[in-house]
């Protein structure tokens, strides 16, 4: 497959930095079984779903693999390595090292939570996103977390289409994709107040957007309150995939000339409420909405079925979701229901399993 991707692709992690000097305490961050407890996750679950992981850089080491897990007392998870194009794990080259240990720790993390049993992970190497999809799909993976992507300007039209096309016919094979929203609040670091990313605008990709989660409560995460281009989660409504789809029941009308709103789902995504990792052999606490992708994926893994194209499921049943009413990502606004902000809202995971897993129980 020809590459599609823009080079602008980046990864979507923060590192936890912009603690106000005059702040009384810090906010405490999470270790991924807490955060999983707190979001209500289900246990004993069947398992047995593969993870893909899509990275185009960075790298991953046994050893920070190994101190992650020892320091959470979870046992170690199966990782293989797959190389798309060329593209191999070469840890300690760059700063994407940080979002491939986000991406492993978190979604083996959580997976072990629903499942009690150590994950299995297929990372797929790649200059190209659309390929690397591909290839996980081809090779059986249930589930694929992304959590590189740019504004939808400087992908283009034929781009983004192809990529929603790899998307479709991933989640026609069964996977289920899911791709962080951007964590440059509304604009997406483009060029307007406005702008959604991608691959998360795709139709066929489950949109990740983020929250600042304390014990107490949970809001949309936005670190740079009065801009549109700041450190906070992405959301809005595409240029690209229009008219909105039918199966985004509640959702704000979108602007004119626009459609698909982004995101869909979201979770805890503020680096000063960031999640605890290892990379480099020591401890760093880190956010983003890359964060929020691998967390989706590490429970949608746990189901042990095939759920590929979940999206429409989802947002006929709102309530598996805590709606998320304060806030904004700069252009957007929280509101009861969904929104560009953090769309559906936070997981319940036990209400999501009994969904996802039994449809038939779905709730009223």
């Amino acid at each position: 497959m020809s590459t599609t991707s823009p080079t602008a692709c980046h990864p979507y992690f923060k590192l936890r930095s912009k603690i106000p000097a005059a702040a009384a305490a810090a906010p405490a961050t999470w270790s991924v079984p807490a955060l999983c407890a707190a979001y209500q996750w289900p246990t004993k679950q069947k398992g047995g779903g593969v993870i893909g992981i899509v990275e185009l850089g960075g790298g991953w080491t046994p050893a920070d693999v190994a101190a992650y897990f020892a320091s959470i007392k979870q046992p170690l998870p199966k990782i293989t390595d797959v190389s798309v194009d060329g593209t191999t794990n070469s840890p300690g080259q760059s700063d994407a090292d940080m979002e491939v240990a986000l991406d492993i720790q978190v979604s083996a993390a959580a997976y072990y939570v629903a499942t009690g049993k150590p994950a299995t992970i297929r990372m797929y190497w790649s200059q190209d996103i659309a390929s690397a999809v591909a290839k996980a799909a081809a090779d059986g993976c249930d589930v694929c977390s992304i959590s590189w992507g740019a504004d939808e300007a400087d992908w283009g039209v034929p781009a983004a289409t192809q990529m929603e096309a790899t998307a479709q016919a991933a989640t026609a094979k069964g996977m289920t994709v899911f791709a962080a929203a951007g964590d440059n609040d509304s604009s997406d670091g483009g060029p307007n107040a406005s702008n959604v990313d991608v691959p998360a605008a795709c139709p066929h990709v489950i949109a990740c957007g983020g929250t600042s989660k304390t014990r107490t409560a949970e809001t949309v995460w936005n670190n740079d309150p009065g801009k549109t281009s700041g450190e906070g989660t992405g959301g809005g409504y595409s240029r690209d995939f229009k008219p909105i789809p039918a199966w985004q029941k509640g959702a704000p009308k979108p602007p004119a000339g626009r459609g698909r709103m982004v995101p869909d789902v979201a979770a805890n995504a503020d680096p000063n409420t960031g999640y605890e990792i290892i990379v480099g052999g020591q401890p760093q606490v880190v956010g983003g909405t890359s964060a929020v992708a691998p967390l989706y994926a590490g429970l949608f893994a746990a189901f042990g079925t095939k759920a590929g194209f979940v999206d429409p499921e989802l947002w006929a049943h709102p309530k598996c979701f805590t709606d998320i009413t304060v806030g904004n990502n700069g252009a957007y606004k929280a509101l009861v229901g969904p929104d560009p902000c953090t769309g559906l809202g936070a997981p319940i995971g036990d209400k999501i399993a009994a969904v996802v897993v039994k449809p038939a129980a779905a709730m009223a």
